[in-house]
């Protein structure tokens, strides 16, 4: 008997899940693809508030010290022989 009864509270409970499940799973994502696509037209809105032709410049890498000559060493003249 108290086999019987545990496999119909599972039962019970695995379609009041899915129940469940069916009607919140697509209100989440409703609300996840509105998100979404707000972001996407503010993000939107953002680009199209600079005017156009206007160029800004959010990273520049690091220059490399130019070395002075004195530091590289003796140049020496060759002749290329035939």
């Amino acid at each position: 008997m108290g086999v019987i009864k545990f496999i119909l509270i599972t039962l019970l409970v695995f379609y009041i899940i899915r129940v469940i499940l069916r009607l919140i799973f697509p209100m989440v994502l409703r609300n996840m693809f509105s998100k979404v696509q707000q972001q996407a037209a503010n993000q939107s809105r953002q680009q199209d508030s600079r005017p156009e032709g206007d160029i800004s410049i959010e990273y520049m890498p690091p220059q490399q010290k130019k070395g002075s000559t004195d530091k590289l060493g003796d140049f020496v003249d060759y002749e290329e022989i035939k």
